[in-house]
């Protein structure tokens, strides 16, 4: 490697920063160090000046960390045990009772518990805006705003907001901008380099890829923002496993490759569905009638391997296309190899019903995978025929 990791591209830097061969034995994939404590040289003489307790640094977790924050073009990354402990994390470093945030009216429905049942409990409260529009974000913010919380695109509906204007914007009235980069990830989308102060990830969904490990992260270029997300994460204990930490690196070497076919097989069933008699609505940023079809084509790579649509005959015919699919796998959570298909308003968005943030009835989400397209096209088609 040479000394600046970012004049290598994407998929070099995913295969490479921090993961050079162990010096010992020469072993090309990095090590999973599965131990819980280290010898320490004299009391209090920690190895390389980190590793004393693997709560605390780990090896594996390092060297994650370090593919991380170069993807991101990040200072500083730092893994959690998933994607809520690392929001969660965000959250309660950067918020104190009688602050003010503001999220999107679209977000994953998670993150809306985590805010709407645990935060306000704390004394934080926050306001919904669309971020979208800038105007009505504008005349949401408060003095006691510290945080806009975004999505890029969005969870469920593949809203698009301009990650740069909300920057300065956020910058202008003394708050800061964390982007959830999860649908977008790294390969087609840097918040960072837009203005964006944080960003987190679900590590479960496109970076692990498999849908074999949970995990979150965070990135960020501020060293005050990184000594307190350190020191809470080592004083609340969430962190990944050395395993789960070694398959998120593997899955990291195939990111780039993995998401260009996942964009192009998105492309396809999106402009297919767009088409199909059954169909009333498709949400996907790669579509030129999208309303941030140009936004996202400035600030994003490709569009995405996420696609959501309703159906004409309402929720029951929904539910019944969910249940038909045979490749499209009824499941929740995203980003894998494998095609899912869920019903948001039932599973991963059940929490925001009769919220501002409630989602169509008639909606189901596809987190597109990498299988061969027309298997995937005619799978739809023959669940939505039947119905």
């Amino acid at each position: 490697m040479v000394a600046d990791p970012a004049s290598y591209g994407f998929e070099t830097r995913a295969i490479h920063v921090g993961q050079e061969p162990d010096p010992r034995t020469g072993a090309v994939i990095v090590p999973i160090y599965q131990t819980s404590t280290y010898a320490q040289d004299g009391v209090g003489g920690t190895r390389e000046g980190d590793y004393e307790y693997s709560r605390t640094a780990n090896p594996t977790r390092t060297a994650l960390e370090q593919a991380l924050a170069a993807l991101e073009s990040g200072k500083h990354a730092l893994a959690f045990a998933s994607g809520m402990a690392a929001s969660d994390a965000v959250l309660r470093v950067a918020l104190r009772p009688g602050d003010h945030l503001i999220l999107g009216n679209d977000v994953y429905g998670g993150t809306f518990r985590l805010i709407d049942k645990v935060l306000t409990e704390w004394g934080v409260n926050y306001s919904v805006a669309s971020l979208g529009d800038l105007d009505e974000v504008r005349s949401a913010m408060r003095p006691e705003t510290k945080l806009i919380w975004c999505e890029s695109p969005t969870n469920p509906l593949l809203g698009i907001a301009d990650i740069a204007a909300l920057a300065e914007l956020a910058h202008v009235g003394g708050a800061k901008l964390v982007v959830d980069n999860t649908f977008a990830t790294p390969y087609l989308q840097i918040p960072l380099e837009l203005g964006a102060d944080i960003v987190v990830h679900s590590t479960t969904k496109y970076l692990g890829g498999h849908s074999d490990v949970v995990g979150g992260a965070v990135i960020t270029n501020s060293d005050e923002l990184r000594e307190r997300l350190f020191f809470l994460r080592n004083s609340a204990g969430a962190v990944p496993s050395p395993f789960d930490a070694w398959l998120t690196l593997r899955g990291l070497k195939t990111l780039g490759v993995r998401m260009e076919r996942h964009c192009s097989n998105a492309e396809l069933i999106a402009e297919t569905l767009s088409k199909h008699p059954k169909i009333g609505q498709v949400y996907y940023p790669g579509l030129a009638e999208h309303p941030g079809h140009s936004l996202a084509a400035k600030q994003m790579r490709r569009f995405g391997g996420m696609v959501s649509f309703t159906h004409v005959d309402g929720e029951r015919a929904a539910l019944d296309v969910a249940a038909r699919t045979k490749l499209f796998i009824l499941a929740e959570s995203l980003g894998g190899v494998e095609s899912l298909i869920e019903h948001p308003g039932r599973m991963t968005h059940a929490s925001v019903a009769g919220s501002l943030l409630q989602v169509p009835a008639e909606l189901l989400r596809l987190s597109v995978g990498i299988e061969d397209a027309h298997d995937l096209l005619e799978d739809l088609r023959s669940a939505l025929d039947a119905s």
